[in-house]
């Protein structure tokens, strides 16, 4: 039986054992913001795609430390992959969601995917899918609140919030407070 995607349903449940709470998770976006600031030399020409469900969250609240420290908003966006996904025919139907992208597109520019977890590649695996049917970015990078590891595809993030080495068995939840009221992860 394949192991589920991202494994980020909401939902506390007996034995989850919180990993980040609500001041972890500032914490590790301001550091991920300083970070992409600090590899794209400012914001100059960035753009942040939030995935659905809540990597849009995520991205929103990256863009508003980036807009703090430089001074300027910063493109933000949401991508929906639900049609790009290899495993439609397998899993429940999902609701698909809207793919907004920011006035000023996203060719050439550099674009940050934002996601909850990362598990096994294939949420985005499939969002790069849907970003050549978007347009040509000058180069797509990769943000993660939890990286959790057991990969399926050669995909790595290049901003991490934390590292969470985790049993292919036990479930990595996030809960974000614009979705489910609360911030924390946590993992059962």
């Amino acid at each position: 039986m394949p192991a589920p995607d991202n494994a980020s349903e909401p939902g506390p449940g007996r034995g989850d054992r919180t990993v980040l709470d609500a001041r972890d998770i500032s914490r590790a976006l301001t550091r991920i913001s300083h970070e992409l600031l600090e590899r794209n030399k400012g914001a100059t020409d960035l753009v942040l795609l939030g995935l659905h469900t809540r990597g849009v969250p995520l991205a929103r609240r990256i863009a508003e430390r980036i807009a703090a420290v430089e001074g300027a908003p910063v493109a933000v966006g949401e991508l929906d992959v639900t049609m790009y996904r290899d495993d439609l025919r397998s899993q429940p139907t999902r609701r698909a969601h809207k793919t907004a992208l920011p006035a000023g597109g996203i060719d050439r520019k550099v674009v940050v995917l934002v996601d909850d977890v990362l598990f096994s590649g294939r949420t985005i695996r499939a969002a790069l899918d849907a970003l050549a049917d978007l347009g040509r970015p000058a180069a797509v990078r990769l943000a993660v609140l939890v990286d959790r590891g057991h990969r399926q595809l050669p995909i790595r993030a290049d901003h991490v919030g934390k590292n969470l080495p985790s049993a292919l068995a036990e479930r990595v939840s996030v809960r974000l407070s614009e979705i489910d009221g609360t911030d924390e992860v946590t993992i059962s």
